[in-house]
C-alpha cells in the first residue's frame, strides 16, 4: 500500500481518490482485524495508550490502540466513551473529506476493547507553532474541524505532519460534548470568514448527518443522541454565520499548549 494513495485529497483527480478508497479500505480491514501485539506505552498521554503491530496474511502496519479501561475518569465526559470519540472524529473528518484523521477503527485488544488508529510516523520535533506559518489553509480547516467537533483539548502537538507534508490531527477523547468547551492553540483566525470552499463539504456533512446512511448509523453508535443532536446545530451555527469563533469567555486554551 503506497502511502500517497491512502492521503491522496478530495481535490485530486478521482482516478487518485479512487485509489485511496481502495487503500484506505485495506488500511481499516487491517486495523479492526490484524493480529494486535502490544509494543510499549505511548509516553506522555494522561490515560493508558500503546503502541501496537498490526499484522494480517498481506499488511502490517503499527497503530495507538487506547483501551477503555485504561481511560482515566473525567468529571465533565460519560466514563468508557473517550475511546468512541476518537472513531467518531475520524468518521467526521471522512464525511468532510478532509483526511485530517488518521485511519481509527474500534476493535478489541489485549486489554479489551478501545480504538486503533493508524501510527504517523511524524517528526515530532514539528507541531502546531512550527508549522502553522508554512500550512495555512490545512490549519484554518483544521480549526473549523475543531469547531464542529467541540474539541476541548487541541495542543500544538496534537498537529503532525508526516514524510509527505501531510498534515494530521490527532487526539480526539475529549470532543463532541452537548454543552461548549472548545479549547484549542488555534485561534488566528478568530473573528474571521470562513473560505466558502470549506462551507461546502460542512453542507455536505450537514446533508449526510440528516440521512440514514453509514455516517448517520456509524455517529449514532458511538455519540449520546443529544452530542448529536449538538452536533447538528454546531453546523447549523457555522453555515448561517460563517466566521471562526473568538476565545471566550472562560478556558479557552488547554495546558500544557503542547
Amino acid at each position: 500500500m503506497d502511502h500517497d494513495e491512502l492521503v491522496a485529497q478530495p481535490e485530486q483527480s478521482s482516478t487518485a481518490s479512487r485509489r485511496r478508497i481502495v487503500a484506505l479500505h485495506d488500511l481499516l480491514e487491517l486495523l479492526r482485524s490484524g493480529m494486535l501485539e502490544l509494543q510499549g506505552l505511548m509516553p506522555w498521554s494522561s490515560n493508558y495508550t500503546f503502541l501496537v503491530s498490526v499484522q494480517s496474511a498481506d499488511l502490517g502496519t503499527y497503530a495507538v490502540y487506547k483501551p477503555c479501561k485504561g481511560e482515566r475518569p473525567l468529571w465533565d465526559f460519560p466514563s468508557g466513551t473517550l475511546y468512541k470519540r476518537e472513531v467518531a472524529a475520524f468518521l467526521v473528518s471522512e464525511a468532510l473529506g478532509w483526511a485530517l484523521v488518521p485511519p481509527t477503527v474500534l476493535r478489541d485488544g489485549p486489554h479489551g476493547v478501545g480504538s486503533a488508529q493508524l501510527y504517523i510516523d511524524a517528526n515530532h520535533e514539528q507541531h502546531y507553532f512550527t508549522l502553522r506559518d508554512r500550512y495555512p489553509l490545512e490549519f484554518q480547516r483544521m480549526a473549523l474541524f475543531d469547531v464542529l467537533i467541540n474539541n476541548a483539548d487541541r495542543k500544538g502537538g496534537h498537529c503532525l505532519i508526516d514524510s509527505e507534508d501531510h498534515i494530521w490531527a490527532i487526539d480526539h477523547g475529549i470532543a463532541f460534548h452537548e454543552e461548549d468547551k472548545l479549547r484549542t492553540v488555534i485561534w488566528d483566525w478568530a473573528g474571521e470568514v470562513i473560505p466558502a470552499v470549506f462551507l461546502a463539504d460542512v453542507e455536505r456533512l450537514r446533508d449526510q448527518l440528516d440521512s440514514e446512511n453509514s455516517l448517520a448509523k456509524g455517529l449514532a453508535q458511538l455519540l449520546l443522541p443529544r452530542e448529536i443532536k449538538a452536533l447538528k446545530r454546531r453546523i447549523e451555527r457555522i453555515l448561517n454565520k460563517p466566521v471562526f469563533p473568538s476565545p471566550g469567555p472562560g478556558r479557552s486554551v488547554p495546558w500544557p499548549s503542547i
